[in-house]
């Protein structure tokens, strides 16, 4: 059964244009696939913590186990919502841009996600993702023009995500956006 996981990272929830612009597109997959499970991961407003002093004491020992992981702190939340990213067929991101880049909500997700020995391995090429290429929509909102032959601020959103996810296997990236004037 196809399982779509929707990162909801506006502070504004359902009220946000990029929650809007997000459910349109789980609104066309769902019709392609109408069985297909939604899982629903807030992290706006708070909602993820920042990794702490055990993960980051856990990223610099030499190797790390999943039997290792402390079941308290922020490793163990790491391990649930890389779970849930590899058990997905579909991803949907719905986040506004914030200075011109991701929110901070945003990048604690990311920080959870892409973990050394876990989601990628450091090779003499350098970075290889571990996990499976997956479908990625990005919902972006923002209050001014970034795209296109008018756009009226710089855009560090999209190359970053593409990099980013880009570094933990996660290469078929579409981004869809609202924007202001």
């Amino acid at each position: 059964m196809m399982k779509i996981l929707h990162v909801s990272c506006s502070p504004r929830g359902q009220a946000s244009e990029s929650y809007r612009l997000s459910q349109k597109i789980i609104g066309f997959l769902l019709k392609r696939e109408p069985t297909a499970i939604l899982v629903n991961r807030v992290i706006g407003g708070g909602a993820i913590s920042h990794i702490d002093e055990s993960y980051a004491t856990a990223l610099g020992a030499t190797q790390q186990s999943s039997a290792e992981i402390s079941p308290e702190g922020s490793m163990s939340q790491s391990e649930q919502l890389i779970q849930e990213l590899e058990s997905s067929d579909f991803v949907v991101i719905g986040t506004p841009m914030h200075n011109f880049t991701v929110p901070s909500a945003l990048k604690a997700w990311i920080d959870h996600i892409v973990r050394v020995r876990r989601t990628f391995n450091v090779t003499t090429e350098g970075k290889a993702g571990t996990l499976r290429d997956r479908p990625v929509f990005v919902a972006v909102s923002s209050g001014g023009r970034y795209s296109g032959q008018r756009a009226r601020q710089p855009d560090f959103l999209t190359p970053y995500l593409r990099a980013i996810l880009g570094t933990i296997g996660l290469h078929d990236l579409t981004f869809f956006s609202v924007e202001g004037s």
